[in-house]
């Protein structure tokens, strides 16, 4: 009863994000500082906001000196002298951030927007903060309320758009790029976003010419060039990613993606020789490269069903695809290829070796 009560005379609500909003918060720091100091009610709120604003002041003037712990200091004193003040949770999420303990940093910009759920900025930084912490269905829900505070804001446009690519949902996403487009057509993020969402959603001609539209406004994009070869191949158009990779990799001679696609292209052309030299050299730029490993594996297995004497190079590719799935275990074909090609190793004797020692 005395837990409703206090609710009800605090005129407590909560947000979009299931926060407190303290209606009733002065009233109730009031009657604190009246045990404390006696002071009458409105001279009471007068001192307490006084004093608490003046630890904002010292906790910016600290953040200014890089000096985290004491700025922190100051903003969670202004916050318990007056309950109501947004901007101490807001600059105390800030801290956090900095700090690297980003679960705090949460819980401040949620108690910064429960206390003002109009702020823009808070609500962006709490978006972000889900979405690098992978919490992604809690950043949608705050990148759509930051849209909703400023629509007009092209990086949560763009986010949010990443956010419901990163779910599945091409459509949203694509929706979302094309509206961060319309804020700012200059700049090539968004194009190189939408590129990516058409490509996943087969749209092939349509994330070629986001792809170039991102290119035609920053042409030194290798990265955009190995995505444009992508596409081209998943058309068949062999020659044409070929090219654009050549381009990307004459930008970047060490981007191990593009020697890796590179690879990739003339596996499909089936000039295995070139393949197997682009593949290693990936290799040798960015060991971490799963298809690299998986492209080099392909070709020593065609080796040796060229020559099923050599067992040795069925030994290599099948090592060469465990090393993939090392890097990406969610390949099911490189799984069925190994087990399909194991067997080629494995004779009537080691078989049954192999079954005596399980059983």
């Amino acid at each position: 009863m005395m837990n409703h009560l206090r609710q009800r005379q605090s005129g407590e609500t909560r947000n979009r994000f299931g926060a407190l909003m303290p209606g009733g918060a002065v009233r109730l720091a009031c009657a604190a500082g009246l045990i404390g100091i006696g002071c009458t009610v409105g001279g009471c709120v007068a001192i307490q906001r006084i004093r608490a604003d003046h630890h904002v002041h010292q906790g910016e003037v600290k953040l200014q000196e890089d000096d985290l712990e004491a700025a922190l200091a100051e903003f969670q004193a202004a916050a318990e002298l007056n309950p109501t003040l947004a901007v101490a949770h807001s600059q105390m999420g800030i801290i956090y951030r900095r700090m690297g303990d980003y679960e705090q940093a949460i819980d401040c910009f949620i108690g910064a927007i429960t206390r003002n759920p109009y702020s823009f900025n808070d609500t962006l930084n709490l978006a972000q903060l889900y979405h690098y912490t992978k919490r992604i269905t809690d950043a949608i829900l705050a990148y759509l309320h930051a849209v909703e505070l400023k629509p007009n804001d092209f990086d949560a446009q763009l986010n949010l758009g990443v956010c419901y690519q990163e779910t599945g949902d091409t459509n949203q996403a694509i929706q979302r790029f094309q509206n961060a487009i319309e804020i700012d057509p200059d700049r090539p993020h968004a194009y190189v976003n939408l590129g990516v969402a058409f490509n996943a959603d087969e749209k092939y001609y349509e994330a070629i010419r986001a792809y170039k539209a991102a290119l035609e406004r920053d042409n030194h994009q290798p990265i955009v060039l190995v995505n444009l070869a992508h596409t081209y191949m998943k058309q068949d158009r062999l020659k044409m990613g070929r090219q654009a990779l050549m381009q990307a990799i004459h930008m970047d001679p060490e981007l191990g993606a593009g020697h890796e696609a590179l690879g990739y292209c003339h596996f499909r052309m089936k000039d295995y020789l070139v393949a197997e030299k682009n593949y290693k050299t990936a290799l040798i730029l960015e060991p971490r490269l799963p298809r690299a490993h998986a492209g080099l594996g392909s070709i020593s297995m065609l080796k040796f069903l060229g020559d099923e004497t050599r067992t040795d190079l069925c030994e290599r590719a099948i090592e060469h695809w465990h090393r993939s799935l090392e890097l990406e275990p969610d390949q099911p074909r490189i799984h069925r290829l190994i087990s399909r090609y194991k067997r080629r190793l494995t004779n009537p004797e080691s078989a049954l070796l192999n079954e005596q020692a399980g059983g």
